[in-house]
């Protein structure tokens, strides 16, 4: 028998399978009917590292190829987007951004949206055969608009989750940093619920011990850690900037270059203000604003209206 460590709600999981939460997932958020199929790709990046995401399509045409593209944010991973992937209905593809998931960490501790956008990039050429309604929130918003305007033929929509490049860092976003920092290694899985519910992320606490159990790992030593690289890199001694400083690598010239229609999705007590959501639309005037009544991880607390907004949105 596995040691304790590895239960999930109690059950012993011997032989794991990333998509066993999605019966449960689907109940808890009154989804009816065949759920989508869901499959683990990975690519070998030019420099050796390895790219890695969720390839989506409905029960009725598995072998349809992504529509919609997501890109989670810092410390998040593929599996955020789960629930709304299965409300969407439609073919989809959510990518682990390097350091994040099954993704490789970067060795030169680039994440930021410059840099993360080539990859994410690579990935939407090697996985879908069209251009995207491409979804992304926070880091992964500001990735999202990197790439839109760096790689336009692969996006005829994008949607920004609840993040703007001129969102205060000292403000809420500041709990990411806070989030991550502390010990780097934990004795268990229920110390991590504990945490991310403390913080008010995670949505129910179902919700926060399955996104938990998908994004830590346990040592050969028993101790569990967090899969993604900003965890290690927000309580380590070192020079580097503190991680919320990610956010502010992408500026305004990313969603000026930006040709295909823009959407900003934010929670009414999510990071961005009244006045930054203000700024939005004055910098990018023929952006649409919707509102949600949610936190910052719109995709976790609010999994299917999320999917039901990006539904209405057809090339």
């Amino acid at each position: 028998m596995r040691p304790a460590y590895l239960r999930h709600n109690g059950t012993v999981i011997d032989d794991f399978d990333e998509f066993s939460f999605l019966p449960a997932q689907a109940a808890e958020n009154g989804i009816d009917g065949p759920l989508a199929v869901g499959e683990r790709v990975n690519l070998a990046l030019p420099d050796g590292r390895t790219l890695s995401a969720l390839r989506w399509a409905p029960a009725s045409t598995p072998h349809a190829l992504p529509e919609v593209t997501f890109l989670h944010g810092a410390g998040l991973n593929a599996h955020t987007w789960d629930t709304t992937v299965l409300a969407l209905g439609r073919p989809a593809l959510a990518i682990d951004l390097p350091g994040h998931g099954d993704s490789s960490w970067r060795d030169d501790l680039a994440y930021v949206a410059s840099v993360l956008a080539p990859d994410a990039a690579a990935g939407m050429r090697a996985w879908t055969d069209r251009p995207q309604l491409l979804v992304g929130q926070s880091l992964g918003g500001l990735t999202a608009a990197a790439l839109a305007a760096s790689f336009p033929d692969l996006v005829h929509s994008l949607v920004v989750i609840d993040i703007t490049p001129g969102i205060d860092l000292t403000g809420n976003a500041a709990q990411i940093a806070q989030f991550f920092a502390g010990p780097t290694d934990w004795a268990s899985r229920d110390e991590l619920v504990e945490r991310a519910l403390s913080f008010g992320l995670g949505g129910s606490c179902a919700a926060a011990e399955r996104g938990v159990f998908l994004n830590s790992r346990v040592r050969a030593d028993g101790r569990v850690e967090w899969k993604h690289h900003f965890a290690h890199l927000a309580s380590a001694p070192s020079p580097h900037a503190p991680v919320a400083a990610v956010l502010a690598d992408s500026g305004w010239d990313d969603l000026d270059a930006v040709t295909a229609p823009v959407t900003l999705i934010r929670g009414d007590h999510g990071y961005v203000t009244d006045d930054e959501a203000a700024d939005f639309v004055r910098r990018v005037p023929d952006a649409e604003v919707v509102v949600v009544p949610t936190g910052h991880n719109v995709q976790e607390e609010r999994p299917v209206e999320l999917g039901r907004l990006l539904a209405g949105h057809q090339e």
